[in-house]
């Protein structure tokens, strides 16, 4: 590969991954207006709604897999660990999301989300017993010192469920450091646009599922606002998300992928500002910066 040809790859990489950030940053301004539109949409409505709009998608991409790969059906085994992976990352932990930005801002619910990283770097280190090094340690302080800082100035200018919608997020990053863990051992396996489409899919089906045990199975006496936004939150914040991701993956990267991603943060503190009027504070700003420079650092660590 000439020089050209791989800095153009590099480039187009760099390019995937930041449209995938941006998708994924504006997830969280979908889900805050359409809760401003109804009080009927609650978090499992628009959980149903996102992924009905995204299932069709997922079935294309599984089937079209199926047909043009060579590989070798999945045994039984690996199923299940899909299965489990697909509950884990894009059911339990997008629900705890979303119910938590029930009672939080856009902003914060992003900051607390994007600790998700380092607790990966901790659940490795007890579960493969790596040592944390001073480096990745002083990473850790500056992420969670960072969401404390953004954390106290919330708690003085939010509702009193601040707590609870930010416990709520917490353990959806905690869910999701899991899943994420699991995707680092599957995906090599299995293929990364074979394993999206499998996990996206199981999550599909048990969030409908879920809805029709709840509500039944009417979703169409809603406003139609709501399902613009969860047919934009579908396709911007979901589906193209994802498949830019694996795409910029392949071109450059986990590692570099996972550096560029820290802009996420800052993305939806923009947009939370520009789109919803979210105030943003100086506190809160340095809070966000000292957590991106904590993730940055354990970032180029796992790089």
């Amino acid at each position: 590969m000439t020089d050209s040809i791989a800095k153009r790859r590099r480039l187009i990489g760099l390019l995937l991954v930041l449209l995938g950030a941006f998708g994924f940053s504006a997830k969280a301004i979908f889900i805050k207006l359409a809760y401003g539109i109804s009080t009927q949409t609650d978090a499992i409505t628009l959980m149903a709604l996102r992924m009905a709009f995204s299932l069709p998608f997922f079935l294309l991409v599984a089937v079209w897999n199926n047909k043009t790969s060579t590989a070798e059906p999945l045994p039984p085994k690996q199923w299940l660990v899909i299965i489990v992976l697909g509950l884990m990352g894009y059911y339990i932990a997008s629900f705890l999301d979303f119910l938590g930005l029930q009672y939080i801002s856009a902003g914060l619910e992003r900051v607390i989300l994007f600790l998700y990283p380092t607790f990966v770097i901790v659940f490795s280190a007890l579960v493969y017993k790596r040592k944390i090094t001073w480096r990745v340690g002083l990473a850790l302080a500056l992420s969670y010192a960072g969401m404390l800082l953004v954390f106290v100035e919330h708690l003085a200018t939010e509702s009193a469920n601040v707590w609870l919608g930010s416990l709520l997020v917490l353990a959806s990053a905690v869910v999701f450091a899991c899943f994420t863990m699991g995707s680092g051992v599957m995906t090599p396996r299995i293929g990364a646009a074979r394993f999206t489409a499998y996990t996206m899919t199981i999550a599909c089906i048990a969030t409908l599922v879920h809805f029709v045990v709840v509500h039944g199975i009417d979703l169409l006496d809603l406003p139609k606002d709501v399902y613009v936004l969860a047919g934009l939150m579908a396709i911007f914040s979901t589906v193209l998300p994802a498949f830019f991701m694996n795409a910029g993956i392949l071109r450059i990267g986990a590692g570099s992928a996972s550096i560029v991603s820290t802009i996420g943060p800052i993305l939806t503190l923009a947009l939370a500002f520009v789109v919803l009027a979210e105030p943003v504070s100086y506190w809160q700003l340095a809070g966000t910066f000292l957590v991106l420079a904590g993730v940055y650092t354990v970032s180029k660590v796992k790089a």
